[in-house]
């Protein structure tokens, strides 16, 4: 009872407590299976696992469509289950990825059962000016999905892992597959819906560089991020430069009380009244 208690809160502070204050990433494995090992008195298996799971969950980033598990929960249990049966912790990380999907798919039920019919009544209360009734519908929301996600962990530690395992057996392949292939689906209908909203022509050629590279070259995706930072740092320095150069400009010219604006574009006729 107590581990289950212990789990749950940890589960309920952190994954609840990273939906609460933005992405903090106090939900990942590398963050819940060490506290939960320290916790449960083997900071040791909790180390071990936490390093194991954010390998395998290092890519996962819940970010609206775009889903496919829940690592915090996943580690949490993983981390117990470990735990709880001497430190075999290969056994437990080959539970943690359909505890995953299976706590996703649950946490998003939740999500369309709990707070979802409230939707028409932050409305009202945004029509009436109600800020404190906002605040507090808010937080009473968060507080009631998160304690309903919590007990997963309670009462599967409770029951122990090999019923929780047998449970997960239970499920028929058919709906495992199709989990899995809806997991394997979600992360780029998920993108697809982020560059729907960010796409620009004037920058996408480098999702088009980003593509080739990872595409043909199989260069590694931290190597592709560490490109994309100077990229950003050497664009950044040139947008800089070119705007001390036009401020300079325009002073000149505001100076000389002469501007000739016949052969400016729209955009640098932008650029001179902002600086004028």
């Amino acid at each position: 009872m107590f581990e289950a208690i212990i789990v749950a809160l940890v589960v309920f502070l952190t994954v609840g407590g990273q939906e609460l204050l933005g992405f903090t990433m106090i939900g990942r494995p590398i963050v819940i299976a060490p506290l939960i090992g320290l916790l449960l008195g083997d900071l040791h298996t909790g180390l071990l696992v936490g390093a194991a799971l954010e390998t395998v969950f290092m890519g996962v980033v819940n970010i609206g469509g775009a889903s496919s598990a829940e690592p915090g929960l996943a580690a949490a249990l993983a981390t117990a289950f470990a735990i709880q049966m001497g430190g075999r912790i290969e056994v437990a990380i080959a539970l943690a990825v359909p505890l995953g999907i299976i706590g996703l798919q649950i946490k998003t039920i939740l999500y369309v059962l709990v707070v979802g019919p409230f939707a028409a009544r932050f409305d009202r209360l945004a029509e009436q000016g109600d800020a404190n009734g906002i605040k507090n519908l808010h937080f009473g929301l968060w507080g009631l999905q998160w304690f309903l996600y919590s007990l997963i962990p309670f009462f599967a530690l409770l029951v122990g892992s090999k019923a929780t395992q047998r449970v997960l057996e239970m499920i028929p392949d058919v709906i495992l597959h199709g989990l899995s292939i809806a997991g394997g689906l979600l992360p780029a209908v998920g993108m697809a819906m982020l560059m729907k909203i960010l796409w620009d022509n004037n920058i996408s050629v480098y999702y088009f560089l980003g593509f080739l590279i990872i595409a043909y070259f199989k260069v590694p995706l931290i190597a592709v991020a560490v490109m994309a930072v100077i990229i950003a740092v050497v664009v950044a320095q040139g947008d800089i430069s070119k705007m001390k150069l036009e401020k300079e400009i325009a002073k000149k010219a505001t100076g000389n009380h002469t501007i000739d604006t016949s052969n400016l574009t729209a955009e640098q006729l932008e650029n001179e009244a902002f600086f004028s």
